[in-house]
């Protein structure tokens, strides 16, 4: 398959995790999202959230008692000395290997590494190849 282009934007507003052990997963997504140079936005008594992440306990209102099933999630890496930062981390903060860093064969340059959260969702970082971007990311200020 050859892929010349491939377009970024805001399809998805928000991912929500419900996930049984929340301070065991902050922990793991503080490490693994520092890594690939994402803080932590805030938290709450039984939520956190990062980028358009939100990871809550089934107690959130939002959940309505149920731990999500497992998940892909794919972070976006600067360069493959991210994703192989990420997979190290991940691994030291409770991820367990899913895939350790190297190419996949889904388009050239496609460099990626996986492990599963304490969950067992999916959890990726890619680079996906030197490119040119339109932006580096979307800055949304809100109106009062």
């Amino acid at each position: 398959m050859e892929t010349s282009e491939i377009y970024r934007g805001r399809l998805i507003d928000h991912l929500q995790l419900v996930v049984r052990d929340l301070p065991r997963s902050q922990h793991f997504y503080t490490a693994v999202l520092e890594s690939l140079g994402v803080p932590i936005s805030g938290t709450g008594e039984d939520f956190f959230w990062a980028d358009e992440l939100f990871v809550s306990s089934a107690d959130s209102p939002a959940a309505a008692g149920h731990v999500t099933g497992r998940h892909h999630l794919a972070f976006q890496a600067q360069n493959r000395a991210m994703v192989d930062a990420f997979y190290q981390v991940a691994l030291a903060h409770g991820g367990v290997d899913n895939g350790a860093p190297g190419e996949r064969p889904y388009h050239p340059g496609y460099y990626a590494a996986f492990v599963l959260d304490p969950d067992g969702n999916n959890i990726e970082a890619v680079f996906h190849g030197e490119a040119r971007r339109s932006a580096a990311a979307v800055h949304i200020e809100f109106e009062a």
